[in-house]
C-alpha cells in the first residue's frame, strides 16, 4: 500500500480473493463507490488493477469527470487504472427499447451485462482469474441483480470467476461516505445514463426541487 494513504480506525477484516488467487481485476463505476473497496484491498495487500469501463455515463464531460476522479484515487494508492473504451453507441444499441424501464429494471440488467462482459473479457485476455465490481456497495443498487450479471459474464470463460463479496458489510457503506468526504470526491447526483438523468430531473420537478447541475458538487 502506498505510504501516501493513511488509514485511520480501519476495521474491515483482511480480505482474501477466492481460490487463493493473488491478483484481482476490479471494475469500477466511480470514485465514491470505489474508495472504501480500494482502501480495503490496499490494506489487505491485494494486487489490484482497476478497470474503468462505463459507456453508460452521459454526457461525455460527465464521463471524463468521473473517470478522472477514479484515476486520481488509484494513483494515491498506487493501483494501476485501465481506461476502457467509451463505446456509447454500442451501449445505446444494447438497451434499445428499454428507454422507459425504471431504475433497477431490465435496462439496468442489460447495462450491467455489457459492462461485466467487457470486464470478464479483459480479465481473460490479461491473465486475471478473478474479477469484481464496486457497483454493489451502493444501497441504491440491487445487489442480486448486479451479482447475477457478474456471474453470468464470468461463466463465458472456464478460467474466470466473479467475486461477489458483500462490500456493504462491516460498515463498508458508512466508510464509503466518510472516504468520499475526506477525498472530496465529485458527487454525482444520478446513476450515470441519460435516462437516469431524465428520470431524476423529473422526480425533482415533481417535488419542487432544482434540476441537476452537473460538474459542480463535491463531497
Amino acid at each position: 500500500m502506498s505510504d501516501n494513504l493513511k488509514l485511520q480506525n480501519y476495521t474491515r477484516p483482511v480480505l482474501k480473493i477466492p481460490n487463493g488467487e493473488k491478483n484481482l481485476l476490479l471494475h469500477s463505476c466511480c470514485a465514491p463507490c470505489s474508495g472504501e473497496i480500494i482502501e480495503g484491498l490496499a490494506a489487505s495487500k491485494i494486487k489490484t488493477t482497476v478497470y474503468f469501463y462505463n459507456p453508460n455515463i452521459h454526457p461525455v464531460d460527465e464521463y471524463e469527470i468521473r473517470k478522472e476522479e477514479n484515476r486520481r484515487f488509484c494513483e494515491k494508492v498506487a493501483f494501476d487504472c485501465i481506461d476502457g473504451d467509451y463505446d456509447k453507441e454500442n451501449w445505446f444499441e444494447r438497451i434499445k427499447g428499454l428507454e422507459n424501464e425504471p431504475e433497477r429494471g431490465e435496462r439496468c440488467t442489460k447495462c450491467f451485462d455489457m459492462r461485466f462482459e467487457r470486464s470478464a473479457l479483459f480479465a481473460y485476455e490479461n491473465g486475471f482469474n478473478v474479477y469484481a465490481t464496486t457497483l454493489g456497495i451502493s444501497r441504491w443498487k440491487d445487489m442480486d441483480q448486479i451479482n447475477d450479471s457478474g456471474h453470468r459474464a464470468a461463466s463465458r470463460y472456464e478460467s474466470i470467476s466473479y467475486w461477489d463479496f458483500n462490500w456493504r458489510k462491516n460498515g463498508g457503506s458508512s466508510r464509503m461516505i466518510e472516504i468520499s468526504k475526506r477525498e472530496h470526491f465529485y458527487q454525482q447526483e444520478y446513476c450515470g445514463c441519460v435516462y437516469s438523468l431524465r428520470d431524476t430531473n423529473r422526480w425533482r420537478r415533481k417535488n419542487n426541487k432544482d434540476r441537476i447541475i452537473r460538474g459542480i458538487k463535491f463531497y
